[in-house]
Parts: C-alpha cells; structure tokens; sequence
C-alpha cells in the first residue's frame, strides 16, 4: 500500500495541488536519465529530471494474483535524450523505470508510485513507445536449470566459468568496409574460419560504441575477417570503428572439451534419452533394454 507524509497527504487534500510526475529511467549499462511533465527542470535524489525532453509514462494496470501489471512509456526521439541508436542497439532494454509524484514547489516532498521494467519496444517514424512491466513479471521467467542435451549456460558467464579474454580466445580489430550486411575487418590475429560464430562482437567506438551483437558467420583469411551478425547496429558503421570479438560456443558437449577445456563446467545433458528411446520397442536388433546405461 502506498504510504504518504503527512504534508504530501495535505497538499493532495487541497482544491488546487503543485503535482506533477517524475520519471527515473536507469540502463543496465549505468546510465541513469530523469525526464518530468512539469515546466521546468527538478533535482532530487542526484538526478535532474528535465522538462519537455521526450518521456511520458502511464501507470501499471496491476492484476489480481502473480500475473504482471502493464503499462506504457512513450517518448521523441531526440539527438540529446533518448536516441534512435541506442533503442535499436538495445541499450534500453530491461531497464529500470520508476515514476514518482513530486510536488514542484518543493521536490523533498514526494512519493514512489511505480517501479517497472522496460519489455517490448515499438518504434516509429520520430517517436517509440515501450511497454512497461511489473516486478511480477520474472514469474514467468524460467528458473533453475534446464534438462537439455546441450549446455544451458553462456559462454563466460558464472555458471560457464570461461574467461572469454584469455589469449586465443579473442581479438580486436579495425572496420575496414560494411556492405550488404557483411563487416570487413582487419583483427589483431588470424583465426579458423568460424571461431567466432555465435560469440559476441562489441563496438569500442563509433556511432554503436558500446553496443553488444551476436555474430552469425565469421569467414577468415589471413588476418582479414567477414562478419555477419544476426541483428543490424542502429548506429552507422563506419571505417576505423574498433571492435572487440570473443569466442563463440555452439553449447555441445565437444566444442566445450576440445575448443575450451571446460568440459567440467558443462551445463548440459549430453547422454539424456531423445525421442527415438521414448517410442522404442524390444527388438533381437537392437540394444538390450533392460534399464541399464546406453552408453555402456
């Protein structure tokens, strides 16, 4: 339940109030953002909330039970707020929303109204608009460990264990052209073909600086590599952009021993029954069936 001072509790009692809503936007990357329906600029909490700057959000509609409320934030898209570039290159995605009532006159009085999380994002020509979502949305997350023949971690996160920046296992390199959404690049030293499909690339600078992409295919020769990445940048890319790639995994039980050796950090199931076990039948042709290991 929503719990108010005793003077914000006066000041909406009266005929006339100085209210207005505040909106604290924070990336996962750090970045934090204030924008205000008000007039003019507030400061609180270390964050200036800056008036008519291309934010506007409604409040959560909340459900009975653990279904997620929903709601929307709109916003422009403008060269000094919230950027086209940084929307498509994800820099918004899962971020912290939270919505305050603030009164103008004296922002030290004021309360939270929402805290949501940014989901599904719409574009349009010179605005977007994104969905809102409650905490009770990681309810319909999955949770724990998923039974799969293939490794169920990423590689080089906790549960993975792998150092993505050890030698061998990474490179930097230079933009040299992008053309039918394939990127030319010099890199920092030569790779097999491959080696870098389904790892990731990390724009060091340019337009996209920051910006993390899958990488689709990766063909190599010498020192010159071609690179196709699944999703388009939003940002241009342009000659001399430097990157950063890392390794990529394909999650099978081999690439995990012979490409990185860790395989006793595999996240998988390799020796699970498939389907062709569920609907078998006793045969002199086959193996015997008798509970025992089919591995044997």
């Amino acid at each position: 339940m929503l719990s108010l001072s005793p003077s914000l509790q006066e000041k909406l009692d009266r005929r006339a109030t100085t209210f207005c809503h505040c909106w604290r936007l924070a990336r996962n990357d750090g970045t934090v953002m204030g924008f205000t329906d008000h007039d003019r600029d507030l400061t609180f909490n270390g964050v200036t909330f800056r008036a008519g700057r291309g934010l506007s959000a409604s409040q959560l509609e909340t459900n009975v039970g653990l279904s997620p409320g929903k709601g929307e934030a709109a916003g422009a898209l403008s060269d000094d707020s919230l950027t086209e570039t940084d929307l498509l290159n994800g820099l918004y995605d899962g971020a912290s929303v939270e919505t305050w009532l603030v009164d103008w006159t004296d922002a030290t009085d004021r309360a939270l109204l929402d805290v949501a999380t940014i989901g599904e994002v719409r574009r349009g020509e010179k605005a977007f608009a994104a969905e809102l979502r409650s905490g009770a949305h990681v309810f319909d997350q999955q949770q724990g460990r998923a039974f799969q023949r293939h490794c169920a971690a990423d590689l080089g996160d906790a549960r993975c264990g792998f150092n993505v920046m050890a030698s061998g296992f990474h490179a930097t390199g230079a933009i040299i052209a992008f053309a039918g959404g394939v990127i030319e690049m010099d890199l920092s030293q030569s790779f097999d073909s491959g080696f870098f499909a389904g790892g990731a690339l990390i724009f060091n600078s340019g337009e996209n600086a920051g910006a993390r992409f899958t990488v689709k295919s990766h063909r190599q020769d010498d020192l010159r590599a071609s690179i196709a990445l699944w999703t388009p940048p939003g940002g241009a890319i342009l000659p001399s952009d430097a990157v950063l790639l890392t390794a990529g995994c394909d999650k099978s039980p081999t690439s995990c021993q012979a490409k990185f050796g860790n395989i006793v950090n595999f996240r998988g199931f390799p020796h699970m029954p498939g389907n062709d076990r569920v609907i078998a039948y006793p045969s002199s042709l086959a193996p015997a069936m008798d509970g025992g290991s089919f591995f044997r």
